[in-house]
Formats: structure tokens, C-alpha cells, sequence
């Protein structure tokens, strides 16, 4: 209850946001229609075959206090509160010192990525708090090793894609067993295959309701059939381990906890030497950083470090009991990582990102609620030509953008073949709520070259928006409103005869 509390305090000016991006465009709507109706499919969005449980958890939770983003995301900082204290459980499980327990528990909760999914309603949190309980019960005793099963197994109930963990652990346990011919670690092997049952039954149940197993044929594509060509894979493993060991200013403890190891451990007044994390434990710790890298590098469309919510904890413990083992003065360097971690928070990295990794979310929400204000007061009864998640926005009130449904043209973004095909559109629209679909550095301090570009573009989904002028001159309308916050941007466009637009390369 004490981390819960620290939570809510330090999300305190965020709880009352409107939903966000995948938020809006999926997990709420999921939710919402499981609390209206009762059923586990959803029918305002595609059903992407997401496990159910974040969206009976939210329900029971709106059931209680209302639905309402104040609700949501109380309830999404208990999750992150379970998670930071299962991070606490297994730093004192692994190392004996609540000392590293409380500066890793801390480091975790500030660090950029862990902090802004602390209370947006994804899957990933619910699965990183199963996953990391798991873990923990594992470390602690022999008897525990079914609460780990039930833990996993409510992992793979809130995200797929955490069935990885246990798969991994399995693999290792059982390569163990055969090296040493114990037949309790063949049957700890076993034991950590059974969270593939209830996954099995959900999407077995999914199959009967729906025609798919793995959900709609467009969002398989994407996450699964079309990542699978080894250069992508590649170039996708080299950006995850980039995000494990840098991303958000995470080098600051990683540089930091290498130089340390060029360092004598400290030894104690009775001349002992400070122990180091065991290496069975180090080595189940490698096992689930390595198989999540790989299987996140193989698996999903969008390159997004939430995916990796689970890993970042074991990074930081591991930073932090070197520091306290190599270095006397190791609260220094916890200082020096939390102030780097908060820094991150605020001032957004010298290179392209997902605002959803730090506080950059809250500008994109800030930007949009003030763009449809400026729309319903200046076009209350216009056709809106815009891009997903805007089109979700503006046309379902529980969003809490609009509190009427607007009609809306949908593109894709705001590149120039999508402006082409919207000046082609035979559907009217008279207004255009035009903004940053990707944030793209303001002044970007380096440049990896037009190779690398083309890459991002052909496997990443990478593009360059056009500019809200530009895409006026374009459409021949006129820019009445737009902003900009670090780096992110947004525009209001007016548009008196949508039906005469005219399209020339500027």
C-alpha cells in the first residue's frame, strides 16, 4: 500500500487524461464492451486476440468506482505498485539486502518507460506484475513453484506474448536436468510448460466465437507473418538491445555498473567480500532477458519497449548490486542513475521514439484535447478528415475527447501518398484535425544515412509526416489552429469545397 500511495502521488497530474493511443484504439474499447455487454469479444474495435483479463480486471474496477480515465488509471498504479513490489521481493530474494532492494525498487518505478506505463491501461503492465511475482516465487523456495505456475499462467492471460517467460525458464530447467540427470529439474521443466493451457483454452475459445485463432487476419500480418525476414529480425534485435541497455538514459547505470566491474569487490570490516547475485539466479535472469530480446525481435510489428517491461527490473538489480559490491560509495551511482532516469522523464532523447516512453504521451494527449476543442467550437457540424488514433477520438465519447460522436474521413497518416489518395476521396469533409503520427527529433544531432531510413520505412513502418501548411496547400484548405509541444505538433485545417481539392508536388 505504501509503493501504491507513492504511485498515485507521483501520477497525480497525469490520472485525469483522456485515453491514449493503444489505449484508445483497443484496450479500453475491449474493456468498455466487456462492461457493457459481458462479452470477452469486442465489438467496437477488432478483436486482436488479446487474452481477456485486462479487460475483466478493468470492468470489475469500473463496476466498483464508475467508469472514468480517473478510475483506469488508479487502477493501472495498483498493477505497477504489485510489479515494483514483486521487484522489491526479488532483489531481497537474490541478494539479501534491503538496501538493494529499496534502490532497485526505486530506480524502476522513475525509470521513463516503467514510469509512463505505470498508468496507461496496456496489457503490458498487467503481464510485466504476473511475470516479475512469478519470478520471485521461483527464487524463494521449492514450495512456492505453484504460485509461480498461477502467476505465469495470469501473464499469458493478460498478454500472449509473456508465455516466452516460462517457456524459456522451461527449456533451461529441462537442459539442466539432462546435464546433470536430476530428475527434479525435468520436472520443474514440465511444471513451467502448464501456463500454455489456459492460453490454449482462450484462443481455442476465441477460435469458436470468432473464426481466428490469433486474431484478425490484417493484425496477424503485421505482428507475426510479415516480420519473419531475417534482416529485419536482425536490424529488430539490435534496436532491442539497444532499448535493454540505453534506451531513456538506462546507459547511465549500465556504463556505470561496468566500470565498477573493472573494480576489487569491498570487503567488510571482517574481510569478507561483498557476494555477488548467485550465478544460478544470474543465469535465470539471462535466460529471460535473452529469450524476451529474441522473441520480441522475431514477433510484433511496432518496435515498442513496453513489450520489454518484465526485463527492465532484472537490468536494474543487476546494475545496482554491482554498484553496491564494487564501490563503497554505491549510493552515489544509484543518485547519478535516478538522476538520469528523471531527466529522461522530461527531455525527450536525441532520437526518434514512442511517446509513450516517457512523459511525451501527456503532450500528445494535451495537443489533441485542444485541437478538437478548437474543432467543436469552430466546426461543431463538420466531417472531420484525420488519422487513427484521432478518428477513435473524435467519433467515441468514452475516449473523453468529445461527448458527442463526430463523423469522420480516416487515412492512414499524414505522408504524401496518404494526402494524395484524401484529395481523391469522394467523401465531404470540411475539417482536418492534422498531426504528429511519428515524433521525429527537431534537430537531430546525427544522421544514420538514407539507407537506414529506407529500412526503418520498408520494416518499421516509418514515414515522414508533411507539414500542416503543406498539406493545406495540398488539399486547398487553410491552417485556423496549430501547436507544438517538444517536438510534437498538431493543426487544425478548414476546407470550404472539399470536393474540388486539387493535388500538386509542392
Amino acid at each position: 500500500m505504501a509503493i501504491f500511495l507513492v504511485v498515485v502521488l507521483a501520477h497525480w497530474p497525469l490520472l485525469r487524461l483522456p485515453y491514449y493511443w493503444d489505449e484508445a484504439g483497443y484496450y479500453i474499447p475491449a474493456a468498455y464492451d466487456f462492461f457493457r455487454t459481458g462479452s470477452l469479444i469486442p465489438s467496437t474495435t477488432l478483436s486482436n486476440a488479446h487474452p481477456p483479463l485486462p479487460s475483466i480486471y478493468l470492468a470489475a474496477f469500473w463496476r466498483m468506482f464508475g467508469f472514468s480515465p480517473l478510475a483506469t488509471r488508479l487502477a493501472m498504479s495498483l498493477v505497477a505498485s504489485l510489479a515494483l513490489t514483486a521487484t522489491w521481493k526479488i532483489a531481497l530474494l537474490s541478494t539479501g539486502r534491503q538496501s538493494v532492494a529499496a534502490a532497485s525498487t526505486l530506480l524502476t518505478g522513475i525509470y521513463p518507460v516503467f514510469f509512463a506505463q505505470s498508468s496507461l491501461a496496456h496489457a503490458d503492465i498487467f503481464a510485466a506484475a504476473a511475470t516479475l511475482w512469478a519470478i520471485a516465487f521461483l527464487l524463494e523456495m521449492e514450495s512456492r513453484w505453484w504460485l509461480a505456475i498461477i502467476c505465469f499462467s495470469l501473464a499469458a492471460l493478460s498478454k500472449e506474448t509473456a508465455i516466452v517467460t516460462p517457456l524459456a525458464l522451461a527449456i533451461w530447467e529441462a537442459w539442466l536436468g539432462i546435464r546433470s540427470r536430476v530428475k527434479k529439474d525435468l520436472a520443474r521443466a514440465a511444471m513451467l510448460c502448464l501456463p500454455t493451457l489456459p492460453l490454449a483454452l482462450w484462443y481455442l475459445y476465441h477460435r469458436y466465437r470468432t473464426g481466428f485463432v490469433f486474431g484478425n487476419p490484417e493484425y496477424l500480418r503485421y505482428n507475426a507473418t510479415a516480420t519473419l525476414t531475417p534482416l529485419r529480425v536482425l536490424l529488430a534485435f539490435g534496436h532491442r538491445v539497444l532499448h535493454i541497455t540505453a534506451h531513456m538514459n538506462l546507459f547511465v547505470p549500465v556504463l556505470l555498473m561496468f566500470a565498477c566491474m573493472l573494480l576489487p569487490p569491498v570487503k567488510e570490516e571482517d574481510g569478507t567480500t561483498r557476494l555477488r547475485i548467485s550465478l544460478e539466479v544470474q543465469a535465470r535472469f539471462y535466460v529471460v532477458i535473452l529469450a524476451n530480446l529474441l522473441f520480441f525481435s522475431i514477433l510484433g510489428g511496432a518496435l515498442l519497449t513496453r513489450y520489454l517491461l518484465p526485463l527492465y527490473p532484472l537490468v536494474i538489480l543487476l546494475c545496482v548490486n554491482t554498484f553496491r559490491r564494487r564501490f563503497r560509495q554505491w549510493p552515489t551511482l544509484v543518485a547519478l542513475s535516478a538522476t538520469g532516469f528523471v531527466a529522461g522523464l522530461f527531455v525527450n532523447p536525441p532520437y526518434r521514439f514512442a511517446p509513450e516512453d516517457n512523459l511525451a504521451y501527456r503532450d500528445v494527449i494535451r495537443l489533441h484535447q485542444t485541437a478538437i476543442t478548437q474543432i467543436l467550437e469552430r466546426y461543431p457540424h463538420s466531417t472531420v478528415l484525420t488519422a487513427w488514433p484521432a478518428t477513435d477520438e473524435l467519433s467515441k465519447p468514452e475516449l473523453g475527447y468529445v461527448v458527442q460522436p463526430m463523423p469522420v474521413v480516416a487515412i492512414d497518416n499524414f505522408s504524401f501518398p496518404q494526402i494524395q489518395q484524401a484529395a481523391q476521396l469522394k467523401q465531404p469533409y470540411t475539417a482536418g484535425l492534422i498531426f504528429s503520427t511519428k515524433y521525429d527529433p527537431p534537430h537531430l544531432p546525427f544522421s544514420l544515412g538514407r539507407r537506414n531510413e529506407d529500412l526503418d520505412t520498408r520494416f518499421f513502418d516509418f514515414h515522414h509526416d508533411l507539414t500542416p501548411s503543406v498539406i493545406a496547400r495540398l488539399l486547398d484548405g487553410a491552417v485556423t489552429w496549430q501547436a507544438q509541444r517538444k517536438g510534437q505538433w498538431a493543426a487544425v485545417l478548414h476546407f470550404d469545397r472539399p470536393q474540388e481539392a486539387r493535388l500538386t508536388r509542392q
